[in-house]
């Protein structure tokens, strides 16, 4: 099993595999020998891991939106349909978009429209939660990270993907209630979740069916 190998003052060793390639992150001491038995015993979580990065590669390949394509928001899907004019919307049915665009130009007309909704919805949610647990975020806003769904700053600055809008109702709110839970306790302790708990007891399934988003969207090519 071929891997790179990365050393430093950490206590045990980790596998990581990313972008098809496994690196192993071990302790200054440990023996090679040490390391190559333990990368041996991960052998079939590593190979498994390495097929499904491998499927979602090739599915991220032949995404394409395009006319008569459907795109989700908040948990439903929608259609795209052609228009005549030269104005880009949602009106609760569809994605409506002038014709003749490319698929590329259509991708990004989605993206747009997302950010649009997504700041009109998230940012009521957030509002909604806020007053429930009572904090007061400083700032809430919209941005297009890839790897994380929100964040929550030292100085009470809340950022959510836009993606986030692709999300199911009961998920979303998931998201905007961890984040509003940081500013109270800015890790993820028994107390943090406790927080997290008292508004949303059924939030083991809402996280659950947020990582199912996530494996959906590891497979589609939102640029």
């Amino acid at each position: 099993m071929r891997y790179s190998l990365t050393r430093s003052r950490r206590k045990t060793a980790a596998i990581y595999v990313r972008n098809g390639e496994v690196e192993v992150r071990a302790p200054l001491r440990m023996p090679k020998r040490e390391i190559d038995r333990f990368v041996s015993e991960k052998e079939y979580w590593i190979l498994k891991s390495l097929a499904k990065q491998q499927a979602q590669i090739k599915r991220k390949e032949k995404f394409v939106i395009d006319y008569g394509s459907s795109v989700f928001l908040r948990g439903k899907p929608y259609p795209i349909t052609q228009r005549v004019g030269t104005h880009a919307g949602f009106d609760d049915f569809e994605f409506y978009m002038p014709p003749d665009l490319s698929p590329e130009q259509i991708k990004s007309t989605c993206v747009r429209l997302y950010k649009i909704l997504a700041r009109s919805h998230i940012l009521k949610r957030a509002d909604f939660f806020a007053s429930q647990i009572k904090v007061t975020p400083t700032t809430v806003k919209i941005n297009s990270a890839m790897k994380r769904w929100g964040s929550c700053s030292a100085q009470k600055s809340l950022n959510f993907s836009w993606r986030l809008i692709m999300a199911d109702d009961a998920v979303i709110d998931y998201v905007v209630v961890h984040e509003l839970a940081h500013i109270k306790e800015m890790n993820h302790s028994s107390r943090f979740w406790m927080i997290v708990e008292s508004v949303l007891p059924d939030f083991r399934e809402r996280k659950r069916k947020l990582k199912e988003l996530q494996n959906r969207l590891n497979g589609e090519d939102w640029g």
